[in-house]
């Protein structure tokens, strides 16, 4: 991943969106079932890198310096994104409920990107409105986010059921 790629941080962030709500496009259109699990299981890796990187570095630089509420709804949005995405890799495509949790899934993620995204008032907003320099936070972010990718692969993700929930603490 070049730094170069992403102009700051927040430009990380809305790219990895991007990424997530195509997945999420491709799992509606797979035309079986395996591939709808294939899919299934790369978006809970990207949701799971993703969620990371902002828990650890992207939330805590903004601590006290955008609304708290907007903060806390965040992290809480993530609590129950991961509930998901355990329930989503512990299963298989032909479970019963298995679509219906990812369609769930992507509506919860559709929610927090826009409260991200909103302009003006949203979490991207509020933080360009700081003085954190947000190319010193992509580079951290960037770095954590090549560990974590490298991790998963290690972890055989996204192929075979992952055993990554050291990925997420729950």
């Amino acid at each position: 991943m070049a730094k170069a790629e992403y102009s700051d941080a927040i430009a990380l962030l809305k790219a990895d969106h991007r990424k997530v709500e195509e997945l999420f496009e491709q799992f509606e259109k797979a035309a079986t079932g395996k591939k709808k699990g294939d899919i299934a299981h790369q978006i809970c890796t990207e949701l799971k890198i993703h969620t990371l990187i902002e828990e650890e570095i992207f939330y805590p630089a903004f601590e006290g310096k955008i609304e708290a509420d907007t903060l806390e709804e965040a992290y809480v949005e993530h609590d129950g994104a991961k509930v998901l995405i355990n329930d989503i890799e512990a299963g298989s495509w032909d479970d019963k409920f298995y679509e219906a949790k990812v369609k769930v899934l992507s509506e919860e993620i559709k929610h927090h990107v826009h409260e991200e995204e909103m302009r003006g008032e949203g979490m991207f907003a509020q933080c360009r409105a700081t003085d954190v320099d947000l190319i010193v936070l992509r580079d951290q972010m960037l770095a954590r986010k090549e560990e974590l990718v490298v991790q998963a692969k290690a972890a055989g993700l996204p192929a075979a059921k992952p055993t990554a929930v050291n990925l997420i603490p729950t």
